[in-house]
């Protein structure tokens, strides 16, 4: 008895301790904040935080540190030089025949030499400075790449939080019907036990109410999905919940200014100032290209201590030093009919490029056009939803009315409740179209707005 007593004590401790880290993890998530971000937030986060805005970061040194490998090409090469070796006695055939009177000349077994050259560029056909010309176009262009990295995050960052925005919104309207379904279907039910309805009555309401519920549950995990979305962009764990802020306010909605403003504004976007500067580092490449029919200069040097003395012969056993300083000048004959197919193709590629230039700017006047016409058109909308919600309010009234005194179908109840139903979600979802078409009109106009 008293062994049994025993085992059971022992069993108990763990159940205890089990429980105990039961009961502290479930206060952790019940401790778990739930962060809640307004836009503006979350497109500093972004632009803060996220892995694309950080590697184009990256690509701007990578820019900056080829510029200083391009000036560097200045600098002159110096070499240091060492060499030993052992040599074999010099033999000599003097005779008339085939390997015939040899005569061996002893010499100084060993050699060895030590010495150091250098070598600077005075003038190569301006090729270096071209070069460092290009790197520091290509610098340029790795900044508005960064530039415009941040300002196309940013746009996603807006429309996915006006997606979740969105839907959420939807679900509040879900949860409003849902109640007055729930609330019509126990007055179908009540109906029918008196026998003014049909059991089809009920079945309509019990399907009017499922499909509700099925809507909801879906938008609801929509939801979730945006929200895990919205996360990775702003770089938040996984482990940590976030929320949208529905109660500050998302743009000013200053009004829509004339094409031509934004047109001039886009001109200048980061895709026109990338492709410009591509123009310019191909206009450079043939200056690059140029510089082969050009000779180089370079001033060298050298000295060294060598041993032995084979300036002689027979050679001194001496050691001696021997340096020399000078300009060298080279041209290569061989580009004179070599570079012409290169030049050929340098001027290619800018009248590729020049044509590029035409073809974006036109893909920016056309999306911007675009965009500007339906801006303009979600605007002139506001009226329009307002004026059909208000009649949807007053149409489901009406037959909500009609119902209850048995003058109409409950078809007629549903189809008034669906109207009503779009009628609140279009008010809604137009606001915040015109919210994201704001800034889809702004980010072609490279007008972001500063986060």
């Amino acid at each position: 008895m008293f062994l049994k007593t025993t085992n059971s004590t022992d069993d108990c401790f763990p159940r205890i301790l089990l429980l105990i880290l039961m009961i502290l993890a479930f206060n952790g998530l019940q401790a778990q904040e739930v962060h809640t971000i307004s836009l503006k937030e979350a497109m500093k986060l972004a632009k803060e935080n996220n892995k694309k805005i950080l590697r184009s970061q990256i690509e701007v040194t990578l820019a900056e540190q080829n510029i200083k490998e391009r000036k560097e090409l200045r600098l002159p090469d110096v070499q240091l030089n060492g060499m030993y070796s052992r040599i074999t006695n010099i033999t000599e055939f003097k005779g008339s025949g085939f390997l015939k009177d040899k005569e061996v000349t002893p010499a100084i077994p060993e050699i060895y030499e030590v010495n150091s050259t250098f070598k600077m560029p005075i003038y190569a056909g301006n090729k270096i400075n071209n070069a460092i010309k290009i790197a520091n176009q290509e610098n340029e262009i790795a900044k508005i790449k960064t530039e415009k990295a941040e300002n196309d995050i940013e746009l996603e960052v807006v429309a996915n939080y006006l997606a979740i925005y969105k839907m959420m919104e939807l679900q509040k309207i879900f949860v409003e019907n849902i109640k007055e379904e729930k609330s019509r279907l126990k007055e179908v039910q009540s109906l029918q036990k008196h026998g003014t309805v049909t059991k089809n009555e009920v079945i309509r309401a019990e399907l009017q109410l499922s499909d509700r519920e099925l809507n909801a549950l879906t938008n609801s995990k929509n939801i979730k999905i945006a929200l895990h979305d919205l996360k990775t962009l702003i770089q938040i764990p996984d482990n940590e919940e976030i929320a949208i802020d529905t109660t500050s306010s998302l743009d000013e909605m200053n009004g829509l200014d004339p094409y031509d403003f934004y047109m001039t504004k886009a001109l200048q976007n980061e895709e026109m100032r990338i492709a410009s500067q591509e123009l310019n580092i191909s206009k450079t490449e043939l200056k690059l290209v140029k510089g082969n029919y050009l000779p180089s200069v370079h001033f060298f040097g050298n000295y060294g201590f060598y041993y032995p003395n084979y300036k002689f012969f027979p050679p001194n056993p001496y050691l001696y030093t021997l340096g020399q300083v000078g300009i060298e000048a080279t041209f290569d004959l061989s580009s004179l009919y070599k570079n012409k197919t290169k030049m050929e193709q340098a001027n290619t590629k800018i009248k590729w490029q020049e044509m590029q230039n035409e073809i974006v700017k036109e893909e920016i006047q056309d999306k911007l056009y675009k965009e500007h016409t339906q801006y303009q058109e979600i605007l002139e909308k506001f009226v329009v939803v307002d004026k059909a919600l208000d009649l949807a309010e007053e149409n489901y009234r009406i037959v909500k009315l009609k119902y209850l005194n048995q003058l109409v179908l409950i078809t007629e109840m549903v189809d008034a409740d669906n109207a009503l139903l779009q009628a609140k979600y279009n008010k809604i979802s137009t606001r915040l179209d015109a919210v994201l078409k704001h800034y889809e009109l702004l980010h072609t106009a490279g007008i972001m707005p500063q986060s």
